[in-house]
C-alpha cells in the first residue's frame, strides 16, 4: 500500500533493471505484489501467477553483483525454491483450481 500511496515519489528512485523505466518497474512491482499474491493465496491461476512471481525473484537476486547487498539477494533467490514448486505442482486440492478440477 505505501508504494501505491506514494508512486511519484518512489518511483524517481526505483530501479529498472529491465530497462523499461521508473514508472513501468514500480507499476508491475506493484502489480506483482498486490494481484499475484492473491491469486496465489486463493489458489487461482496458480501456475500462471506464480511465473512472474518467479521470474522477479530471479531479476531481483541475479541483477545486482554479488558483492552488494548480499542478504537482498539471498532472501529474493531463496523465493525461487517454492515458486518453482508453485509453478511445478500448482495449488492442489485445497485451492480454487482444485474445486474447479474437481467440477469438470
Amino acid at each position: 500500500m505505501p508504494k501505491i500511496l506514494d508512486f511519484s515519489a518512489r518511483s524517481a528512485a526505483f530501479p529498472a533493471p529491465l530497462g523499461l523505466g521508473n514508472n513501468v518497474s514500480l507499476a508491475l512491482a506493484i502489480f506483482g505484489e498486490a494481484v499475484r499474491s492473491i491469486l496465489i493465496t486463493l489458489g487461482l491461476f496458480t501456475r500462471l501467477a506464480a511465473t512472474p512471481f518467479l521470474i522477479t525473484m530471479l531479476i531481483r537476486g541475479l541483477s545486482r553483483p554479488f558483492g552488494r547487498s548480499r542478504g537482498k539477494k539471498e532472501f529474493a533467490l531463496l523465493y525461487v525454491a517454492p515458486a518453482l514448486t508453485l509453478i511445478f505442482t500448482g495449488a492442489r486440492a485445497f485451492s480454487i483450481d482444485g474445486w474447479r478440477q474437481r467440477h469438470r
